[in-house]
């Protein structure tokens, strides 16, 4: 197995990868060509097939397939020149190849998810986040093993679960620190923050937005959740429904970022910040343990506008 991460250019490179996104384009001259984005589990890499002769054979996108290939570099990024394609046969790979998991391990996370859930003393808010997050397994294995994001940060399996009991930490560590703050909302908000996003990506290896990710978004679609279980437990208190929602629809902290409202709350105020800080702190880890450049800067880093500095000192 030739990982991407591994490839160089002018190297000759035969193995097997996910077609991510396949798209029949012309040249200038009206000749029909590919345009791939292939994966494993080390990332992500452009792909053009130039000649469609009987060597490329019919393939979709989201096939796992067989390439035979050429390492160029095009615009100073690395690119594989196709020069055969087949549809990759059962057995030929391993499937975990093929899917970025964390490196954490997921059953652990998820009991620290369930201790939490335990602590929780209101008991409608314990029974809104069991209903949500323990009864249901269909959805309780999705938001163990869904991502965080399409590419921005824990864009793996498991990455969803590690990010949101990140978030929970860190509120959990403030809210004995501050006057005002509701340990059991700061809890549930930050558990059930990112929840629409098992809804709003499509299950790994894809890793791709649904169309209710597309129309809806995952803050919509949590609100929505926690509106249809709080309609399930008698006598929910429509003032507490109201904070809960509000944290998940203010968590981004910005209207320019997402967020359908401003923080009005200590609790959403405090959700924001903690998600904004582990999303942040987990892109600036990927960006060290993947860049490979000599000396302790970075190359240049268009998510955060700057080159990054290693903290190496002597």
């Amino acid at each position: 197995m030739r990982y991407l991460e591994d490839v160089r250019e002018n190297e000759h490179v035969l193995g097997h990868y996910l077609c991510r996104q396949k798209q029949s384009l012309k040249t200038r001259g009206g000749k029909t060509y590919y345009s791939l984005r292939l994966s494993d589990k080390t990332g992500q890499m452009d792909a053009k097939v130039w000649e469609l002769n009987n060597d490329i054979q019919a393939f979709e996108e989201g096939d796992m397939i067989k390439i035979d290939a050429q390492v160029v570099t095009f615009q100073n990024e690395l690119q594989l020149k196709v020069i055969k394609l087949r549809k990759s046969l059962e057995g030929e790979y391993i499937p975990l190849n093929y899917v970025p998991c964390t490196e954490k391990d997921i059953d652990a996370l998820y009991g620290e998810v369930l201790a939490y859930i335990k602590s929780v003393e209101h008991p409608k808010l314990r029974a809104l986040l069991e209903g949500i997050l323990v009864k249901n397994e269909d959805r309780a294995q999705a938001f163990k093993s869904h991502s965080a994001a399409k590419q921005m940060h824990h864009s793996y399996m498991g990455g969803l679960l590690e990010h949101t009991l990140n978030v929970v930490q860190i509120c959990d560590f403030m809210s004995s620190r501050y006057k005002h703050l509701n340990r059991d909302l700061i809890i549930t908000s930050a558990l059930l923050h990112d929840i629409g996003k098992i809804y709003e990506l499509s299950p790994m290896p894809m890793n791709d937005y649904t169309d209710d990710g597309q129309m809806l978004g995952h803050i919509t679609i949590g609100v929505e959740m926690v509106t249809e279980e709080a309609g399930k437990i008698p006598d929910f208190p429509h003032e507490l429904a109201s904070l809960l929602k509000h944290s998940l629809l203010a968590h981004h902290g910005e209207l320019e970022f997402g967020s359908p409202k401003l923080p009005a709350t200590i609790e959403a105020f405090l959700l924001h910040c903690a998600d904004n800080m582990d999303a942040k702190l987990k892109s600036f880890e990927e960006i060290l343990d993947k860049d490979s450049t000599a000396g302790p800067w970075t190359g240049y880093q268009k998510v955060f506008n700057r080159y990054i500095r290693r903290s190496d000192f002597s």
